[in-house]
């Protein structure tokens, strides 16, 4: 008997948030989520079928946004709550903690009894299936980066955790886990760089059973594109903002009911908050080459007013910079979990694929590619690692982040074509999963926004 399928509602009723402050922490709170729910045993893995808005998009017609829920106002405009630092262990020690051990190890029953069977179909109707979604919700991902204060499950900044979840996630198909990850990356930004105000307005509504689709938007469909110089723009007008501009890889954006929209004001980088149906809001399908089952779209702002309460943080690039850092280095969870995934499976087919009486394996050429394979994974690792543990920590993760990107985006993709070798025809079609992964990782060096941790 499987992990998620031996929990059941009689196992551990109600935790109160007294108990998910003790050293079970935000693992128990998660795995109590789950236990309670009998979502898991309604799962049917059937070929999901696109949304009506969604296939509506798909061939490219623009439409209105969704008209999405109504966010009483509530709160001031002071500063909100932010998660606490982590402590430092005072030495260089990457190994998960005891919550981190708990959590993850229910998020990888989760990708690989759900995620991973439901990935094939989700690739090919470009959606991904509404009860593999419920079921993230029902673990607790979107609050993952709220401060336990505002109804969240942390006590202290969620980097780490967001990372090994992320990387856990991908393992089983990192276009479901995308689409997963989505709302919980503007719950953290909220967490983050919301005001008051903003924290009470939204937050209410990803800690409790209803969460809403929603995106955080950096990318735009520019070649060669920077995010710290943005085509979108935000003018000034009266006591609020207008704001212009297309972005591009939007998660589930069809369905979307909040954004976080980046885009320039006054020379300099800023996030906004903008609610599906604004007047000048239109989506179209943006198909692409991997993550299809993220449903990416475009996001067209022609004139969106809002108002001042929409600007996310600061004005002087500070928020903005970290936003970015903190979805590039959940960029390379992913890249870690997928190419994990390759290794995985390349690892057992060359061990019994035959060829002239003997496994493949036996080959120089093919143990030597397989060894390289798990080398640089364990490099992408360990520097993800550093930098999520000292962005946990409150520390400078510049450089961290920076030299994790550019080993996870070349040698992510690397691993990817190395497994479709590996593989040989049987690399090229989709009865296995190496040509899916091998679309995914590509994804990673040219993505921005979308997850955070």
């Amino acid at each position: 008997m499987s992990f998620l399928s031996s929990l059941r509602p009689g196992g551990r009723h109600g935790l109160s948030s007294r108990e998910t402050r003790d050293p079970i922490g935000y693992a128990i709170a998660a795995v109590n989520r789950l236990a309670q729910s009998d979502l898991i045993d309604r799962v049917g893995l059937r070929k999901q079928t696109e949304q009506a808005v969604y296939s509506t998009t798909r061939n490219g017609f623009r439409v209105a946004t969704a008209a999405g829920r109504t966010y009483a106002r509530a709160g001031r405009r002071t500063a909100g709550e932010r998660p606490a630092n982590a402590p430092s262990r005072g030495v260089f020690d990457l190994t998960p903690t005891e919550d981190e051990s708990m959590l993850v190890d229910v998020v990888q029953e989760l990708a690989a009894e759900l995620f991973r069977p439901a990935a094939a179909a989700a690739d090919e109707a470009c959606a991904a299936p509404a009860e593999v979604l419920a079921a993230a919700q029902e673990v607790g991902l979107p609050g993952l980066g709220v401060p336990e204060s505002l109804g969240g499950i942390m006590e202290e900044r969620s980097a780490m955790a967001g990372t090994l979840v992320a990387e856990a996630l991908a393992k089983g198909d990192m276009g479901l886990a995308v689409a997963a990850l989505s709302p919980g990356a503007v719950a953290t930004a909220l967490g983050l760089w919301g005001t008051d105000e903003q924290q009470q307005t939204y937050l209410p509504a990803f800690t409790g059973t209803d969460v809403p689709t929603a995106a955080l938007t950096i990318a735009e469909p520019t070649v060669l594109f920077d995010p710290f110089e943005l085509s979108t723009t935000a003018l000034r007008d009266g006591d609020g903002f207008v704001l212009d501009g297309v972005k591009s890889a939007v998660v589930r954006g069809a369905e979307a009911e909040l954004f976080v929209v980046a885009a320039m004001l006054d020379g300099t980088p800023a996030l906004f908050l903008v609610e599906s149906g604004t007047e000048g809001l239109e989506v179209e399908a943006d198909p692409s080459m991997g993550l299809r089952a993220a449903a990416l779209s475009r996001l067209h702002l022609t004139g969106v007013r809002v108002g001042a309460e929409a600007l996310l943080g600061d004005t002087d690039g500070v928020a903005y910079t970290e936003c970015v850092r903190l979805s590039r280095l959940a960029w390379c969870a992913l890249a870690v979990g997928t190419g994990q995934a390759v290794l995985d499976y390349v690892k057992d087919y060359v061990n019994e694929r035959q060829a002239f009486g003997e496994p493949i394996s036996h080959r120089q050429s093919v143990a030597f590619m397989v060894a390289d394979i798990a080398i640089e994974l364990q490099a992408m690792r360990l520097l993800t690692w550093k930098a999520a543990s000292r962005a946990t920590r409150g520390q400078d993760f510049a450089r961290e982040v920076a030299l994790a990107r550019q080993l996870c985006s070349e040698k992510g993709m690397r691993i990817g074509l190395d497994g479709v070798q590996l593989l040989g025809g049987h690399g090229f079609v989709k009865e296995h999963p190496v040509e899916r992964w091998y679309r995914d990782l590509r994804a990673v060096g040219i993505m921005e926004g979308a997850v955070l941790v």
